[in-house]
């Protein structure tokens, strides 16, 4: 799969990465990153992953206000830029893999998919069902929990380039900075 992974995929998924999301560790943004030779930034992002000489940098954690809670926050990992595109060149090879697999009710994460759809489609469907119940759930600190070892295990059911289960593997690695110092967790997802 990673042979698809070329320059031109590779500025694909430059041209998708958001520009004006959060800086990751090393404070630089798209415009900092499209100075210069944009081309040869991205070529040597694509022959480092494929080397293996890819290193995943630690993301930079903040914490932002929980839906629904005036007290509770939520962890979020901001990956540095380049990191971000060469997530969304892996996402691009993986998309199509999963797509097929997921059932046509599910919403999450999905191109094409919205929140708003999937609470139409609930709402619909709750129209047409006599009695019954709709159980709204979220899952506490999920990714924070999430095991490597079965994550890696489910990746490789689908997945055997070990180019993309080398890099995800990385980005499973990669550190944590928080308030300066680096951690790394041997659970979830940083």
């Amino acid at each position: 799969m990673a042979h698809h992974i070329d320059v031109e995929w590779m500025y694909c998924a430059y041209e998708l990465t958001r520009r004006d999301g959060a800086k990751g560790i090393d404070g630089v943004g798209a415009e900092e990153y499209e100075k210069g030779d944009l081309w040869g930034k991205l070529q040597s992002l694509v022959d480092r992953l494929k080397s293996g000489n890819y290193r995943a940098p630690a993301v930079r954690r903040v914490y932002i206000p929980k839906a629904g809670s005036t007290t509770e926050k939520r962890p979020i990992g901001i990956p540095t830029y380049e990191d971000k595109i060469l997530q969304r060149a892996v996402q691009l090879v993986l998309e199509p893999i999963y797509e097929e697999v997921f059932y046509d009710f599910s919403y999450g994460f999905r191109l094409g998919r919205s929140a708003h759809q999937a609470i139409d489609r609930i709402r619909n469907e709750s129209m047409n069902i006599k009695g019954g119940y709709i159980i709204d759930m979220d899952i506490s600190k999920y990714f924070d929990t999430i095991p490597h070892d079965k994550l890696r295990e489910t990746l490789g059911r689908r997945v055997s380039d070990g180019v993309i289960q080398r890099a995800i593997g990385k980005w499973l690695n990669a550190g944590v900075m928080e308030r300066g110092d680096v951690r790394y967790n041997p659970t979830g997802t940083p």
